[in-house]
């Protein structure tokens, strides 16, 4: 039995590898891992977002950046604490060009799990705090530029005498959290958003949509939400937010406008941005171009044989935003994830006859037990223990990708029975349940293939109930004049398909503005190549091609939700300014 207490042992931990790596003695560092152990780095080592999994792993990891990364002044930060038998424990350490944070987990005194992550450039912080600018000089002058003046001579001069040193393509939040960072950072850019205002993506949505993840787990850098902010956030409400946050945080964000075609010169090392802004052609020359055009790409509609005979109207969930005018219509919605049950509702609350076909079996987990019980360290109970946003984000990063499904299968198996007649209703009602391939649940599917559940908050009792009617267990074999025939014979009446079918990859959107070619180089993003069904293998241990260096020179991606937006725009962001100022940045693990 361990009688070590438990900061004493990751003290001594810390101590040691810091000492190893120092040294240079590479065995020495690797022999602080469990055989299986595993490195999750963001930036500080690799200059990548790169899991390493195993002592051999580490080791060819170490031999290549150690010597880049010098590491040094390791320090213990904050209490050691004991969680699942494993020893946790923070601590603060610095690079060559950096200073990062880490968390390493210690089973029998070797780490289960180290995480480290560049936290800021020597030499390039942040001007917060107490660096923050004074905002006035406190001197007569007559050639004195005023704070507006100044603002408008750089949205002027921004994209004609200067050039951005980033293109951000699409301004919502993913857009928006990068563009924060990167102000912040003193990195020129540019933020291009078709729509006529900031959060018009939003805006634009259905009207009964709301987030379904909590206000603590969604809030911006920088300006969180005000305490008085409702826990869900309505989309236009979440729209006005955003549009003032562009504003508040002085974005160069150029709204109607829309990146019409880009590409590279490998020579100058400059894309060539073509923008239609307002009807106006603009031809911006960044170093960098950034894809944030949300989660995913263009929309994926569903291929209907017979289309053409169906006399009434098909559209995607995309074109979809107001259902008044389908009231005492009947409606097949084709999708059984989020939004086909979102738009279910709002179709049923305007009176509409909604039938919801179901393809796949879907995850459902009800809201209430997933704030209880998946989202303890982002709540009011865990800012009244002292875990702050900012902390859980980095709890949360600090766990490999690869050990995420064994706590979720765990967490899935005690959702299942605290509802279990929640589950058994639904299942009576004809709607097909399942958790996954190997039953990890909603989050695993949500990083695996970004499809095929839902977070209830409505829709699956009026599911129980029969006022939205299920269509499941048999595949659409055509459509119909007058509605959809099916493969067990069955056919149903409908006025109206709306395909909650889902969107492609983003590098989709890659192909449509630069070029089959380079989309195909990057590949797909998303996905974790875990081998489960949309998800092919080989296994990446990290999402695909998202907030680090691509096939492509210059060329990234950035999105998700609120809460991945919100973490690693700072990463992305760190990227990009190293190397605006030349700095050296090897990276490990580059995609070839």
């Amino acid at each position: 039995m361990n009688t070590v207490a438990p900061a004493n042992e990751a003290a001594a931990w810390v101590s040691s590898f810091s000492r190893a790596l120092q040294a240079g003695d590479i065995d020495t560092a690797c022999a602080h891992f469990l055989e299986d152990g595993y490195w999750r780095d963001l930036l500080a080592f690799t200059w990548n977002i790169k899991t390493l999994e195993g002592r051999d792993a580490i080791r060819a990891m170490l031999t290549s950046n150690l010597g880049s990364a010098a590491p040094s002044n390791w320090q213990p930060k904050g209490e050691a604490e004991v969680k699942d038998g494993l020893v946790e424990a923070w601590f603060t350490f610095e690079t060559a060009i950096g200073r990062g944070e880490g968390m390493v987990r210690l089973k029998d005194g070797r780490a289960r799990t180290l995480f480290t992550a560049m936290m800021d450039l020597k030499g390039f912080e942040e001007k917060s705090g107490p660096a923050r600018p004074l905002g006035v000089r406190h001197k007569a002058d007559r050639n004195r530029e005023t704070w507006s003046e100044a603002r408008r001579r750089e949205e002027r001069e921004l994209g004609a005498a200067v050039q951005p040193y980033c293109v951000i393509i699409g301004g919502g939040q993913g857009g928006i959290a990068l563009g924060a960072r990167l102000k912040q950072l003193g990195v020129p850019a540019v933020i291009l958003e078709k729509n006529a205002r900031a959060g018009d993506s939003w805006r634009r949505r259905y009207r009964s949509l709301v987030l379904h993840d909590p206000v603590w787990y969604d809030h911006l850098p920088y300006i969180p939400f005000p305490d008085h902010w409702p826990v869900f956030t309505p989309k236009d409400k979440m729209g006005d937010w955003l549009e003032m946050y562009a504003k508040v945080m002085e974005l160069n964000y150029w709204t109607e406008s829309a990146c019409t075609s880009a590409s590279y010169d490998e020579t100058a090392k400059r894309w060539t941005v073509e923008v239609d802004r307002a009807g106006e052609r603009v031809a911006l020359t960044p170093s960098h171009l950034v894809f944030a055009t949300g989660a995913y790409g263009p929309p994926r509609m569903v291929d209907l044989r017979g289309a053409a005979d169906f006399r009434g109207e098909i559209l995607h969930s995309s074109q979809y935003s107001d259902a008044a005018s389908f009231k005492g219509r009947k409606v097949a919605v084709i999708g059984s994830a989020s939004s086909g049950h979102d738009v279910s509702v709002d179709l049923w609350e305007a009176g509409a006859d909604v039938t919801m076909i179901q393809r796949s079996p879907t995850t459902v987990v009800k809201s209430s037990t997933l704030m209880e019980l998946g989202f303890d360290t982002y709540s009011e109970e865990a800012l009244a223990k002292g875990i702050t946003t900012e902390m859980a984000d980095m709890m949360a990063a600090s766990m490999p990708f690869g050990l995420l499904p064994e706590g979720q299968k765990k967490l899935y198996a005690e959702i299942r029975e605290r509802d279990a007649d929640f589950y058994r209703q639904l299942s009576a009602s004809g709607f097909a349940i399942d958790f996954g391939e190997d039953e990890t649940g909603q989050m695993m599917k949500a990083y695996r293939t970004g499809s095929g559940y839902y977070i209830d908050v409505g829709a699956s009792e009026l599911i129980i109930n029969g006022e939205i009617k299920v269509k499941s267990g048999a595949s659409i074999e055509s459509m119909t004049p007058t509605g959809i025939l099916f493969d067990d014979g069955s056919e149903i009446e409908a006025d109206v398909v709306i395909a909650c079918t889902g969107y492609q990859s983003m590098h989709e959107t890659v192909a449509e503005l630069v070029s089959r070619e380079v989309a195909d180089k990057v590949g797909p993003c998303w996905g974790l190549g875990s081998g489960v069904r949309g998800d092919p293998g080989p296994w990446q241990g990290e999402p695909r091609n998202m907030w680090k260096p691509t096939a492509q020179e210059a060329l990234w991606f950035h999105g998700g939700n609120l809460a991945l937006s919100r973490f690693y725009s700072k990463f992305l962001a760190l990227q990009l300014k190293a190397r605006m100022e030349g700095l050296e940045t090897p990276i490990y693990g580059a995609p070839a």
